[in-house]
């Protein structure tokens, strides 16, 4: 694969390191963090958090003119040790994890009825994962749902997206103290869907978080995951595969705030892409403030192009505000297939198709098996397998 200063031509990668910068909200966001809609402009395209993202597509997402006129057919299927409320917007849980930093999830806090609170009871250890099942039947909805995970449980959490809808929400995860939560979020949307969610993670004072965020379908996605630590000793891992097919806009936005000592993360993004109009985003934003000696982290993404006509933009930054940490890298790769790998697979005998295929599925290996849900991942790799059946 090429490395990000040698990429083909409709793509483009760039990076940043600074020490002693401003804070990371101050320095990419246009306006300060804020429940309220009103605290935001109206995005015209130029701003940095918009700038890749295309704003007519949004169905008025953006610009206060979508109705919530649909319906999302929403299912939760919880194991004991687990409990399920709605609750109204005074409860205190809600927006614990974090605030909206963009219109689009301000206005879906402002837009929510009532928000749904799912709590893992403290010291429940769960042996299945929780289901969430979220099936659009058209039209626009928002959203808010908090997952309470308490101190020393262990859960795994799964977010399904299927169906028709244009959706906004944010998607809040209090991870207690010495607790451990998987979260897998699929957006398999049909074609015509629109998805934007800020997801926000809150992790507790030793606590291990994991998510691995799975993209296929939609017409637009724009996931912003924001991870922030509450305590010393805590870890999170964002693990991110996506498939952008021929006119599908699919944009991840990350952001991780070190501001407690001694946490760890570990950001691993991959992506292929096919057909002409596919465009992926991936930004990572890493932030260790003052206060966050001892850190160590790391991010990657890599994006696989299959076919002509298709666009990446890969933007790793890292901004360090302390020298005493034991360390801190970004990478990113935009590339073809690997001249070398297919030579060796076609010297072997394997046909030029499959020697493509395998090829693609070994990319993609590592972060299916980061899922632990059996049943997830055999879904997931029958997917994968039916994309490339398409272009390769």
């Amino acid at each position: 694969m090429a490395e990000a200063q040698n990429i083909p031509a409709g793509s483009t990668t760039a990076g940043s390191i600074a020490v002693a910068a401003e804070s990371t909200v101050a320095t990419r966001m246009s306006a300060p963090p804020s429940f309220d809609v009103a605290d935001f402009p109206v995005p015209h395209g130029r701003e940095e958090e918009w700038r890749f993202t295309p704003l007519a597509r949004l169905r008025g997402l953006h610009d206060g003119t979508a109705v919530a006129d649909g319906t999302m057919k929403a299912q939760i299927d919880a194991p004991e040790g687990v409990t399920v409320e709605s609750v109204g917007r005074e409860d205190a849980r809600i927006g614990k994890a974090g605030t909206p930093v963009d219109r689009i999830a301000a206005q879906a806090f402002s837009s929510f009825e009532k928000a749904t609170v799912v709590t893992v009871a403290k010291e429940a250890v769960l042996t299945e994962p929780v289901r969430v099942s979220l099936h659009g039947e058209g039209g626009t909805t928002f959203g808010h749902t908090v997952f309470d995970v308490q101190p020393f449980a262990e859960a795994v959490i799964v977010i399904d997206h299927t169906g028709d809808a244009v959706r906004a929400a944010n998607v809040d995860f209090l991870v207690g103290d010495g607790a451990k939560l998987t979260v897998v979020s699929v957006q398999d949307w049909d074609d015509n869907a629109v998805h934007c969610s800020q997801h926000n993670v809150l992790v507790g004072r030793d606590a291990t978080f994991k998510s691995v965020v799975v993209t296929f379908g939609g017409d637009v996605v724009r996931l912003h995951p924001r991870v922030n630590y509450a305590g010393p000793g805590g870890e999170a891992q964002l693990f991110g595969l996506y498939f952008t097919d021929a006119g599908q806009h699919q944009e991840h936005r990350l952001l991780v705030d070190h501001v407690a000592p001694h946490c760890t993360s570990n950001v691993v993004y991959k992506g292929a892409l096919q057909g002409e109009g596919a465009h992926a985003v991936w930004i990572g934003d890493v932030l260790i403030e003052k206060t966050a000696e001892g850190t160590d982290t790391y991010e990657m993404n890599r994006n696989l192009v299959l076919t002509d006509g298709a666009r990446v933009d890969s933007v790793p930054n890292l901004e360090i505000e302390t020298g005493e940490i034991v360390g801190a890298g970004h990478a990113s790769a935009t590339g073809r297939f690997d001249d070398e790998q297919l030579f060796y697979l076609q010297a072997r005998g394997i046909p030029a198709d499959e020697a493509r295929r395998l090829v693609v599925r070994g990319f993609f290996a590592e972060l299916v098996q980061q899922i632990g849900v059996p049943d997830i991942e055999e879904r997931l790799l029958a997917r994968i397998e039916t994309e490339l059946q398409a272009s390769v």
